[in-house]
């Protein structure tokens, strides 16, 4: 997203609105940061948006800031009117200081609302929010709702433990909220199983649009223990990558001085190998754009651009172990022009979501690997591709199932291979999973292939890979193999 268009959208989540009421204005927007960002400097940058803009704006009443723990976050902010909220929106719209914090929000993942509220905010001492948002049934009388609305707190969430606060309110399109402030996470869990149990529960379930359903449950960012600037180790793979723009050192010490296995067959083993690397950069040294970052437990995984020798297309994969870098692997490939459906080797999508999905989805590309590109089972296709929905990066093959398929005619016509052999690695996160495999292509080279797939609903929807040679025995600087 660009950072013009992601300052658009972070002026609405500091406390933009269009509604015309007088009535108090809340504004409940949830996204995810880009799969590079260190999400500790994220949630930094985000109290010193509060507290250098926001909180000096007038008519503002409160915002806070929460993420659940698959990495969504919230934002919600109270205006005491819509004047208030307009003001401030085109106050920080000419405000340069939120161009960090913008850039780090994927903005494809981004969805906000606003609504009117007649409750006054009086929840500061919560650590634990509660947002659902939903449609009523079309048969549901709105004043009868209301009552059984209010019965629920009355009857039920103001007796619970922990309990601070319930604001309800409606957009404009009828649209209800809910959110509800409690003092512990584990005060809102005790009360979550007894209040689907609840008669007057029931009764108000019953009037939702359960389809149109959603529910959040955050920790506020000023409640969080461990919001500190401690790296994760995806954190300092990035960083290490960064390093070659800015030159920083630091990066050079998360790899373990003692046990570095490089499986680049071009770079020497160890730590050495990859300095001397380093101390051929051309001038103006090697650079890196991380477009895409992700960590399965001990693995980090990366989707690059670089200016390494020439532009390049890679993928990086990372060992650690006690913190530290031990293990890498690498393909690289020349930057390509678009493919006939005009896309390039590194756009399309990059929020992470569907954590809770990661290993159903890196089994569904593994079969997909297994059945398909090295059993031969073609009729099992659609059952991993979705058949209405594929997205292609590969440089030389179009869009859908028919470009897959005229890329495997034009292969067979003109004498040439594209065979797996073997499936190294599967590794994954929510949605992304990238498999390293070897075969052959083209006139029959020794090659490794890295894919990269992202999924919906258990369907691959989208394919980046990189394709590379091995070389021969004989020309390796280590003897590690490329797997």
């Amino acid at each position: 997203m660009k950072i013009k268009n992601a300052i658009i959208i972070l002026a609405i989540i500091i406390g933009a609105t269009s509604c015309s009421s007088e009535q108090l204005v809340l504004e409940v927007t949830t996204f995810r940061t880009k799969s590079t960002v260190n999400n500790s400097v994220f949630n930094k940058l985000d109290a010193e948006v509060e507290r250098n803009f926001t909180i000096n704006q007038p008519g503002f009443i409160k915002r806070q800031s929460g993420v659940d723990d698959n990495g969504n976050y919230v934002v919600l902010v109270y205006w005491n009117t819509n004047e208030n909220a307009e003001a401030s929106m085109k106050k920080f719209m000419s405000d340069s200081s939120v161009t960090e914090y913008a850039s780090m929000i994927d903005g494809s993942t981004m969805n906000m609302s606003r609504y009117i509220i007649e409750d006054s905010f009086n929840a500061n001492t919560s650590e634990f929010i509660e947002v659902m948002s939903f449609d009523t049934k079309l048969d549901i009388n709105l004043d009868t709702f209301s009552k059984t609305n209010k019965s629920v707190e009355t009857e039920f969430t103001s007796k619970q433990n922990g309990f601070k606060q319930r604001i309800t309110g409606a957009n404009e399109k009828g649209r209800q909220v809910v959110a509800i402030y409690w003092d512990t996470k584990s005060n809102s869990d005790v009360a979550l199983q007894p209040f689907m149990e609840a008669p007057i529960s029931k009764k108000f379930m019953g009037m939702m649009d359960q389809s149109s359903m959603n529910m959040g449950r955050y920790k506020t960012l000023k409640s969080l223990k461990n919001n500190t600037m401690e790296l994760t180790n995806k954190d300092k793979v990035v960083a290490l990558l960064n390093s070659f723009n800015t030159g920083d050192q630091t990066p050079i010490s998360y790899i373990n001085p003692n046990k570095y296995i490089q499986h680049n067959l071009d770079v020497a083993d160890g730590l050495s190998g990859f300095g001397e690397v380093m101390h051929h950069a051309p001038e103006g040294g090697f650079k890196a754009n991380v477009i895409r970052a992700f960590q399965d437990g001990d693995y980090v995984f990366t989707h690059t651009e670089y200016d390494f020798f020439g532009p390049k297309a890679a993928f990086d994969v990372f060992r650690f172990e006690d913190g530290l870098i031990v293990e890498h692997w690498d393909n690289l490939l020349e930057v390509q022009k678009p493919n006939p459906s005009g896309r390039t080797q590194f756009d399309g999508a990059t929020g992470i979501t569907d954590l809770d999905k990661t290993e159903a989805n890196k089994k569904i590309v593994k079969n997909f690997i297994e059945k398909v590109l090295l059993g031969h089972e073609m009729d099992k296709l659609t059952t991993y591709i979705n058949p209405t929905k594929y997205i292609q990066h590969n440089p030389a093959v179009a869009d859908g199932l028919d470009g897959f398929g005229a890329a495997m005619k034009y292969f067979a016509e003109n004498g040439l291979v594209m065979e797996y052999t073997k499936l190294h690695k599967v590794l994954g996160q929510g949605n992304f999973v990238l498999t390293m495999s070897e075969g052959k292509f083209g006139k029959g080279d020794d090659t490794s292939f890295y894919d990269l797939f992202r999924l919906e609903d258990g369907k691959i929807v989208e394919h980046w890979d990189v394709i590379q040679s091995i070389p021969a025995k004989e020309n390796w600087k280590n003897t590690n193999g490329k797997f």
